[in-house]
């Protein structure tokens, strides 16, 4: 544990992900890393503006995309409700995002729409399908990019959080393994912006947190426990994966880090996805800037590696261990940054 408190590291974690978003929207989607060095050169250092016939083409260096967008969403609810509302927030996707929603991918807010959100948008608004009844099995990280508010305000609560991200995540995806990883990444930042390290000692702790029934995972692997009964998780193995790549990570297995991409993979897929945002937010615990940025320089969906890795990675630095910089230069910098630090006085 550290003296930073844990509303810095809560206003961090928020903020890291708005920042790792918006260094995405540029270099969003090049798997042919020659290419993307051809329009953005060897290292991407800032906030870039898209390429026009590309992904998020017309919009500008430092906005957000749609993942950025629907956070502030659940966000927004859950500072007008004081607490996670799933009505209220089901609500604002309803009028604020899918009435601007076509069902293509190049259409709606922050300039490009996920297939998840599509294929939520195609059962709720042409099949009249309700809330419950419009996940899809899409295995992309789009529900983690979401939920990681919820991870942050509920990071006292395992049982909450837990509770809470899963239930969000099955708003638009509905694979099981997909949900326990979901949750598991939820767990992992709840237990950062507490304090925590993520280290080789911190699936021990949150083993501990299934044995005490706190997490909604099988405890077989804790000596003496018994399986944690109907309605959990198959297994605790998205919980024993973060450890596990820390210590490759602070041995320096992947030189240099950027190379994540090619090691656990470029695709949108959580399976690539986790394990490089833990390797780097353990890489660089202490370097904000270093984090996100071989996040963004490897390439493929490297806009939701750096959103994920930069919620880890300012949980662990805080608020005041994130460059001025980075902060500066998001669009509307000053209300991002009131709506993180509203949140994080509801933490604790």
């Amino acid at each position: 544990m550290t003296e930073i408190s844990i509303q810095e590291r809560a206003t961090g974690a928020i903020m890291g992900a708005y920042i790792g978003d918006a260094l995405g929207l540029g270099p969003h989607w090049f798997y042919d890393l020659d290419e993307q060095h051809k329009y953005y050169g060897d290292w991407i250092n800032d906030y870039t503006t898209p390429q026009p016939e590309r992904y998020h083409g017309g919009m500008k260096a430092g906005q957000q995309s749609q993942s950025g967008l629907i956070l502030n969403m659940l966000i927004d609810s859950m500072l007008a409700n004081g607490e996670y509302n799933e009505t209220d927030f089901c609500h604002r996707l309803d009028n604020d995002l899918f009435s601007l929603l076509d069902g293509t991918a190049n259409v709606g807010p922050g300039g490009f729409t996920s297939q998840s959100i599509r294929e939520a948008w195609v059962l709720r608004t042409q099949h009249n399908k309700p809330w419950g009844e419009v996940a899809g099995f899409t295995d992309n990280t789009e529900a983690a990019e979401r939920i990681l508010a919820l991870a942050v305000r509920y990071a006292s609560n395992s049982k909450q959080l837990a509770s809470s991200v899963s239930s969000n995540t099955l708003l638009t995806q509905c694979d099981e393994t997909i949900n326990a990883m979901t949750v598991a990444y939820g767990a992992v930042l709840g237990m950062l912006v507490q304090g925590h390290a993520l280290d080789e000692e911190l699936s021990g702790k949150l083993m501990q947190l299934v044995g005490d029934h706190e997490l909604p995972f099988h405890a077989m692997t804790i000596p003496g426990s018994k399986p944690s009964g109907a309605g959990t998780f198959a297994s605790p193995d998205a919980l024993l994966t973060p450890s596990s790549i820390a210590r490759a990570a602070h041995e320096d297995l992947i030189k240099p880090a950027w190379k994540v991409s090619l090691v656990y993979g470029m695709p949108c897929a959580v399976y690539h996805q986790f394990p490089a945002c833990y390797y780097l937010a353990s890489r660089y615990s202490n370097d904000f800037e270093s984090a996100v940025l071989h996040a963004i320089n490897g390439g493929g969906q490297n806009m939701a590696r750096a959103m994920l890795t930069g919620a880890l990675v300012g949980a662990q630095v805080g608020i005041q261990g994130i460059p001025q910089r980075f902060i500066d230069g998001l669009e509307n910098s000053e209300a991002l940054l009131k709506r993180a630090q509203t949140l994080a006085k509801q933490v604790g």
